[in-house]
């Protein structure tokens, strides 16, 4: 089976450089700032955490500036990434939930104010405009569905050496359990990590 990886989201502004201050100031990485011929410019920013990116840039797109609605990210606490977001300066939306109880609609149409009366995965939202009016669309994820993701994705590699040390730990009450040195340790790790995350192995 083929792979599609979703890369990248163009997103369309009418000035990059106020476009790009915006985004640092959200905490988006910069990993590219390239000038071309004829004013050709790609800028290419990662959210933290994120394996999919952000261009920014001109000659990229010839969508209309603003133009973009519901670039969604993905957090796991939803009020504490609202104070994030104010902090910086971002005017964001109140947190709010679909009278639907799953997917928001387009716009302001039956959304509730608060977060999922569950707090059900999924199901708690707000949303910010940049500069030029793009909106995206912040969403908690605390647990994926079964079957959801395939890999596992660390942000830091901190992140990846403090599910190590976990899983050490894990593993010598397994082979204490066991009675012996466990040969095949990589696999158990393996199972162990991806569970940890998340994937349900």
């Amino acid at each position: 089976m083929v792979e599609f990886k979703l890369e990248v989201v163009v997103l369309p502004v009418s000035d990059v450089n106020r476009a790009k201050d915006f985004l640092t100031r959200l905490g988006f990485r910069e990993d590219v700032d390239y000038t071309g011929p004829q004013g050709f410019r790609v800028v290419h920013f990662t959210p933290p955490g994120s394996p999919a990116s952000i261009i920014i840039g001109v000659g990229v797109t010839d969508a209309a500036p603003g133009s973009m609605r519901g670039v969604h990210l993905v957090v796991d606490d939803i009020i504490a990434a609202r104070e994030y977001l104010i902090s910086r300066g971002v005017e964001a939306s109140e947190v709010f939930h679909d009278a639907g109880g799953v997917f928001h609609h387009g716009g302001t149409t039956d959304r509730v104010a608060g977060p999922h009366p569950d707090r059900q995965s999924y199901g708690s939202f707000l949303s910010f405009e940049d500069p030029d009016g793009n909106v995206f669309v912040v969403q908690e994820v605390t647990e994926r569905r079964a079957g959801r993701i395939s890999h596992v994705v660390y942000g830091s590699v901190a992140e990846v050496e403090q599910a190590l040390r976990e899983a050490a730990l894990a593993h010598g009450q397994h082979e204490k359990e066991l009675g012996h040195e466990d040969a095949e340790w990589p696999a158990w790790y393996a199972a162990y990590m991806a569970k940890a995350a998340g994937l349900g192995a």
